[in-house]
This record gives C-alpha cells, sequence and structure tokens, in this order.
C-alpha cells in the first residue's frame, strides 16, 4: 500500500480515538484502562510519546527532519530501562494539562506524517532492535493507534465499530511470526501456515501458502485482537488447526518488543 493511504488511515484512527475522548469528556481522563496503572491520559501520552520518538528516530536517517527529541539519548534510556522504558515515556507527558496534551499529540502525529513523505523508498528507519521503511512505520503506527483505542473503549464503556483499516494489523500480526518465536526464545517451526480472515465489510484476506496443511480462519476483528494481545484465542470463534497454528495463535504479537503478560481467559 502507498505510504499516502497508510497515513490517510493513521489519520483515520487517531481522528476515531480522539473523536471518541472528547466526545467522553474530560472527567474520563482519568478512568482506568485495562493497561495496569494507566489511565486515558496514560494511553494518549503513550501515543504522544512514542509518535515524537518515531519522528526523531526518522531524523536521525533522513536530513532537513527536525527531531523532537533525541533518538540517541532515547535508545541510550531504554538499554538503561529496557522494561520500564514504556512507562516511563507515558508518566512522562500523562501530567500534562489535557488540552496541551491533545494538541501535542495532533502535533506530533502531523510532525510524523511529514517525516515519513520525506523519507526516500530505500531508507531503513532505525526503531527498538530493528529498522522499518517508512510505509512499515506508518502501518506499525496505525497498529498501535487502533491497540490504544480498544484500552480507551473500554475504559469508557464504548463498543468499538469495526473498520477494514484493521487490515494493516493483521498484516503485521502474520509478518511478525518469526520475531514473535525470537522474542520469546523459541524455535520457529518450519511448516508454512495459511491464514484466511473474513474482513469486517465481508471481503476475505489471506496470507501464507493456501497450499498449507496449518491453518487460521475467522473474523479479522477477532485475530487483529489477538495479534495485539488484548484478547485470548479461546474467547474467540477463530479456528487454528493443532500445532503450528494454535501454537502461534497463542503467542502473535503485531508489536515490538517483551510480550508482556499474556491476555487472560475470559471463558470458562
Amino acid at each position: 500500500m502507498r505510504l499516502d493511504e497508510l497515513l490517510a488511515d493513521l489519520q483515520a484512527e487517531s481522528a476515531n480515538l480522539r473523536s471518541m475522548v472528547g466526545r467522553a469528556g474530560p472527567d474520563a481522563l482519568g478512568l482506568a484502562t485495562p493497561a495496569a496503572g494507566w489511565t486515558v491520559t496514560h494511553q494518549l501520552a503513550h501515543l504522544t510519546w512514542t509518535d515524537e520518538i518515531a519522528t526523531s528516530a526518522t531524523a536521525s536517517v533522513v536530513p532537513g527532519v527536525e527531531a523532537p527529541r533525541d533518538w540517541d539519548a532515547t535508545l541510550a534510556r531504554v538499554t538503561l530501562s529496557p522494561t520500564t522504558f514504556v512507562d516511563e515515556g507515558a508518566h512522562e507527558l500523562a501530567g500534562a494539562d489535557p488540552t496541551a496534551l491533545m494538541t501535542r499529540w495532533d502535533a506530533g502525529r502531523a510532525a510524523l506524517a511529514a517525516a515519513l513523505r520525506a523519507t526516500p523508498e530505500d531508507v531503513r528507519i532505525p526503531w527498538f532492535g530493528t529498522s522499518m521503511k517508512a510505509t512499515s512505520m506508518a502501518t506499525a503506527r496505525i497498529m498501535e493507534t487502533w491497540a490504544h483505542s480498544l484500552d480507551v473503549a473500554a475504559a469508557l464503556d464504548v463498543t468499538p465499530e469495526p473498520t477494514d483499516r484493521i487490515r494493516h494489523v493483521c498484516h503485521l500480526g502474520v509478518a511478525t511470526r518469526g520475531f514473535v518465536y525470537a522474542a520469546r526464545g523459541l524455535p520457529l517451526p518450519e511448516e508454512p501456515i495459511h491464514v484466511t480472515l473474513t474482513a469486517p465489510s465481508g471481503t476475505t484476506w489471506s496470507w501464507g501458502d493456501p497450499d498449507a496443511i496449518h491453518r487460521i480462519g475467522g473474523a479479522a476483528w477477532e485475530f487483529a485482537q489477538v495479534a495485539v494481545r488484548r484478547l485470548h484465542p479461546d474467547d474467540t470463534s477463530l479456528v487454528a488447526t493443532e500445532g503450528p497454528a494454535r501454537e502461534w495463535l497463542g503467542i502473535i504479537q503485531a508489536f515490538a518488543g517483551p510480550p508482556g503478560a499474556d491476555p487472560e481467559r475470559k471463558r470458562s
């Protein structure tokens, strides 16, 4: 997908979250979300912090892009506190005035979009433990914005409206299979897996070898939630064959970094 289309979807996901918070009113910012110790404000602060870091990472390899933070200093901070730096980043901005925070989030997202548009197609942007092209960075920001909007929706007791923008999340869920095993120190099974999902619009999406005997199928909306570790596979209607497919569905992770605690199973 072209970068402009990805950035349009990122803007749409951000606008959806912003509208949801705006309708709830300022009192809702202090509500607890499913992420332990994080309020709605922490969720917005985290997105703001990560957008600024992504822009700084881009500025480190693209001349002319202004860096809102020091990328090398961020990497050093991650090295010193690899398991806590995400929480530290959220807490850093969570104390800001709510209006100022929302304004900063808007500005940071616009700056990131401009930085990604200025990135040549063959340039890879450094990230935590990896690097990626501008299109992949935009896809990752869509995934994370959507994932945290689920947390906010849960806090506000709002039912999110499924859209086909979750295809980006599903794609990352599939593309990161090798990373997931490496992150857990597990050997990656050699057997290919075919994934077939039904989009909210009714369209069928698929990845992998269609002749593979190991398969995952079902609703894309559920698969995406499992991929961002907000939903336990047993609480879905997803169907996975025994062996590598079912194992992978149990540890799937569309985002970088440690997996954290596994989602709790709600069905008995």
